[in-house]
Order: C-alpha cells, then sequence, then structure tokens
C-alpha cells in the first residue's frame, strides 16, 4: 500500500499551470509542504526540524489550490509517493520524490494565524474576531437539545 498522509505549512504560493489539452486544459498545481519532525538528542532535549515534502495537485484539487491555497497555511494531505528521474541540461541523472495529492484541507481555522499578518491573503478582508460560532448566554444550558 502506498499512502502518504501529511500535515505542515506551505513554504509559498503554489506554483499553478494548465495541460496544453485543448479540449479541456487541466489545472497541476505544486507546492512544498513543511512538515515538522520532533526528534531527541542524546542530551534529552527535544529539537524540532521540519522535512520539505513536494506535492503535486492535478485537475479540481489544483484549482482549489491555485484559488484558496498561499504561503504560510496549515494544511492537511494525503495521496501517495511518486519517484522518477529524468536528466538535466549537464546530463546528470536526477531523482524526484513527490506526493501526489488525492485529498487536501485546510488544517486551521482562517482566524489561526492572529495576529501575523503572513497568514492574510492580500486582498482580504482584515480579521474581525469573529470565529463564525454563535455566543450562547450564561444559564440557558438546559433549553439547548443537544446537551447532557
Amino acid at each position: 500500500m502506498n499512502k502518504a498522509i501529511l500535515m505542515g505549512r506551505l513554504t509559498r504560493d503554489p506554483e499553478v499551470r494548465y495541460s496544453q489539452n485543448s479540449d479541456s486544459p487541466m489545472a497541476i498545481a505544486r507546492y512544498t509542504l513543511a512538515v515538522d519532525r520532533r526528534f531527541n538528542r542524546n542530551n534529552g532535549g527535544n529539537e524540532q526540524n521540519a522535512d520539505f515534502i513536494n506535492c503535486v495537485a492535478f485537475g479540481k484539487a489544483g484549482e482549489f489550490a491555485e484559488k484558496y491555497f498561499h504561503k504560510g497555511i496549515k494544511i492537511a494531505v494525503s495521496g501517495r509517493i511518486q519517484t522518477g528521474s529524468y536528466t538535466n541540461k549537464d546530463g546528470q541523472k536526477v531523482y524526484t520524490t513527490e506526493v501526489v495529492v488525492e485529498d487536501q484541507e485546510f488544517a486551521e481555522s482562517k482566524n489561526a494565524g492572529g495576529s501575523d499578518s503572513s497568514y492574510q491573503r492580500a486582498g482580504s478582508a482584515p480579521d474581525n474576531g469573529d470565529d463564525g460560532f454563535m455566543n450562547i448566554a450564561e444559564g440557558i444550558d438546559d433549553e439547548m437539545p443537544f446537551t447532557t
């Protein structure tokens, strides 16, 4: 079984190109995820490091990435690992490894970035602190149908 599940932050905006198929061009989005890796040193400390995983999304998934993904957002991806190789212009063989995306989704709320402007896409409305949930007044828990 070839299945990869990753969660990380985009290192840059996705690079999207469209296939040359004249009937219906297909979106091909490439992006890199910085995925945290924790490991223990001999001294007992707990350090964090990151792996940078190349991902590619085709078709509707590629269009979704182009429209909604941008540098810094945290996403979860599942797919399969694909390896390949090519010969570069210097005649050297280059080996590649990437995750072919089957499913991708946001891994945090839009407001999770806090006041850090790197999580807010240019041209988007400023964060007004509304998380989309209605505030419920104290003492009316008995009236709610789903409380236990």
